[in-house]
């Protein structure tokens, strides 16, 4: 008998290949039907935002009192607003700009984070001891307090708004050093992060190339939630009367003045503003709960 025939068919006796944890993690999330949901409610609200006006022209610029509270109709899906504009642009316009606003400080706080806590948890030591020092100082400073005296002190813009919200990452972004922290504590002992070293390989190389995509789980996931954290304080300042100053709008802004007309019957003013705040907040919420499901590996079934 041959050897080839003693052996068997190709691959028998061999183990079998195992499926790569990035596979395991997307199967995972793809059978999370809540997820699914959620992730294609994000992508819907944001082609309405970005590539509605392609479809739905409105003028959100000048101010026509003739128009002004007009119930929905054929002319005006979602009727117009006091200022005569119409509440479907209206609602394109807001969504730009906090979805923009709630991405961009995401990025944001998340590089900051990561890096700052990738270093302090690499290093160890009275660095490790000093930055996490600095990281409890700011977490006492409460941050909404904060943010309404930044605002008051400077004229609001968008890129204003990024940076006081980045800023009150000095929430956001402490939270992400933390979680960083802890993961490189526990990953800078392993082989890997070992033989590096030994091979002369550089801090900046060990922190970029190894331990933060080690921990890209932590990060995406709460990068994921901090957007949805982002759009909920960018519309609480402008329900205070402090968010992005005309023309300008958003969904808080929105909801801010219809509030003023609600109880004269203009449901149309509140309604629609409120509903997709929360359906996108919602949203959100669900995709960083499926991704942190799909990447702790108790919940991976191969």
């Amino acid at each position: 008998m041959s050897r080839a025939a003693a052996a068997g068919p190709p691959g028998a006796g061999q183990p079998r290949a195992r499926v790569g944890s990035g596979r395991l993690a997307a199967g995972t999330f793809a059978q999370n039907r809540l997820a699914i949901a959620g992730l294609g409610v994000v992508a819907l609200i944001a082609l309405f935002c970005f590539a509605g006006p392609v479809l739905y022209h409105t003028n959100q610029v000048t101010v026509r009192l003739s128009l002004a509270t007009l119930p929905p109709g054929a002319g005006h899906h979602l009727g117009t607003d006091a200022s005569g504009y119409d509440v479907v642009g209206q609602l394109m316009e807001g969504g730009r700009s906090s979805l923009a606003l709630g991405f961009a400080v995401a990025v944001v706080t998340t590089v900051i984070g990561t890096l700052y806590g990738a270093i302090a948890g690499l290093v160890g030591g009275i660095v490790d001891a000093v930055m996490m020092r600095v990281v409890d100082t700011f977490l006492a400073i409460p941050g909404l307090v904060l943010l309404l005296i930044l605002v008051n002190l400077f004229t609001p813009n968008l890129w204003l708004i990024i940076l006081l919200l980045s800023l009150l990452s000095l929430l956001s972004w402490l939270a992400v050093a933390r979680l960083v922290r802890g993961e490189v504590l526990s990953l800078r002992t392993r082989e890997f992060v070992q033989a590096v070293k030994m091979m002369g390989g550089s801090r900046r190389r060990i922190v970029i190339r190894h331990l933060v995509p080690n921990a890209i789980g932590v990060i995406v996931v709460n990068a994921t939630f901090t957007i949805a954290d982002a759009i909920l304080t960018l519309s609480a300042l402008s329900f205070l009367g402090l968010g992005l100053p005309p023309p300008h709008a958003d969904w808080g802004s929105m909801l801010a003045r219809g509030l003023n007309y609600l109880l004269d019957g203009y449901w149309w003013l509140v309604y629609p503003p409120a509903a997709i705040l929360i359906v996108t907040v919602v949203a959100f919420n669900l995709i960083g709960d499926a991704i942190r499901d799909s990447l702790d590996v108790r919940l991976q079934r191969p």
